[in-house]
């Protein structure tokens, strides 16, 4: 046949190297494919990023996490350390309580023991003194003598009581009876009107100790 420039046509067929493979060509086998040991397609975009990101991710989080792990156990250490020496502390400061306790018993026992020593050190001079006036009256023919002797004694114990704070009871006789430091042993009929209610007599003298009375004043009220 001729087309309609004259030249004969060509007939209707593929070349050789363009025509489409047949059907029933032979596919390539799967264990001729290049494998990458766990039966994956290596050539395959999205698993070999997955793996990539997977693998990368392990690699940070490795260090990260003994870095962790070593942080925490210095932290158990220093809290271990720590907590000893709260307790060591606290061992320490409860044995020395306990010895101050102890301390302040005893010291608190002698105090009541020998609050007084000063004071009955300080009046044995006083009897020192009452030893001799004893021993030279039975030999002593001048009462004036005796009697200087014991009022020299009073007034040296009187002034040792003194320096103590203890102070005897004075100018009671005819002033109005005080029941804050005085005893009525007994009552008598008053000289005068103005005597009643008033002290007669200084049956037994009363003491002060620092303004405290330590001995009411016995004495006899008129009435």
């Amino acid at each position: 046949m001729r087309n309609i420039f004259g030249k004969p046509r060509k007939p209707m067929t593929e070349r050789p190297e363009t025509a489409a493979p047949p059907e029933h060509a032979a596919k390539p086998a799967a264990h001729d494919l290049p494998s990458d040991g766990e039966g994956r397609d290596p050539l395959d975009p999205l698993t070999a990023a997955s793996e990539a990101a997977a693998e990368h991710a392990l690699r940070d989080a490795r260090p990260e996490g003994g870095d962790e792990l070593g942080r925490l156990r210095s932290e158990l250490e220093r809290a271990r350390a720590e907590s000893a020496d709260l307790k060591d502390r606290w061992l320490r400061l409860n044995a020395d309580m306990d010895n101050f306790r102890k301390r302040m018993a005893r010291e608190r026992l002698d105090l009541i023991q020998f609050a007084a020593e000063n004071t009955v050190r300080n009046l044995l001079p006083v009897l020192d003194d009452m030893e001799r006036a004893i021993a030279n009256n039975a030999q002593a023919t001048d009462l004036a003598a005796v009697k200087e002797g014991f009022h020299l004694i009073q007034t040296k114990l009187l002034h040792i009581l003194g320096s103590q704070g203890v102070k005897p009871m004075a100018d009671m006789l005819g002033k109005p009876f005080d029941v804050d430091r005085q005893e009525a042993v007994s009552k008598a009929p008053a000289p005068t009107p103005d005597q009643k209610g008033c002290v007669l007599e200084v049956l037994e003298n009363g003491y002060t100790l620092h303004d405290k009375v330590i001995r009411y004043a016995k004495v006899l009220v008129g009435e």
